[in-house]
């Protein structure tokens, strides 16, 4: 299968890109070289490969879930520059000053 300029034209306009010339054929040359090398994939034999839902095979490496205590709003607050006794301060960021 080969993509011709034709179908890089339409399909830019399908994702409302537009390209020059140049460009053109410079994708069109690019997805071009892209399919010959996914082709070299049909070379290889694969009766006795089983499919894999998924290329790399994870175990679970996440750790159990341990329940423990918190530090106090106190101690949390402490080395903020500005706090209202329960709450950090920070500068506004959104909107006018």
């Amino acid at each position: 299968m080969s993509v011709t300029r034709k179908d890089v034209e339409y399909i830019s306009e399908l994702a409302r890109l537009k390209f020059n010339g140049e460009e053109l054929e410079s994708f069109t040359k690019d997805l071009n070289e892209i399919l010959s090398y996914v082709d070299k994939l049909n070379e290889l034999n694969t009766d006795d490969i089983e499919p894999l839902s998924h290329p790399v095979e994870g175990v679970n490496v996440f750790r159990d879930d341990v329940v423990k205590p918190s530090i106090t709003t106190e101690e949390a607050l402490k080395n903020s520059p500005d706090n209202d006794e329960s709450f950090f301060k920070v500068p506004k960021v959104i909107g006018g000053a």
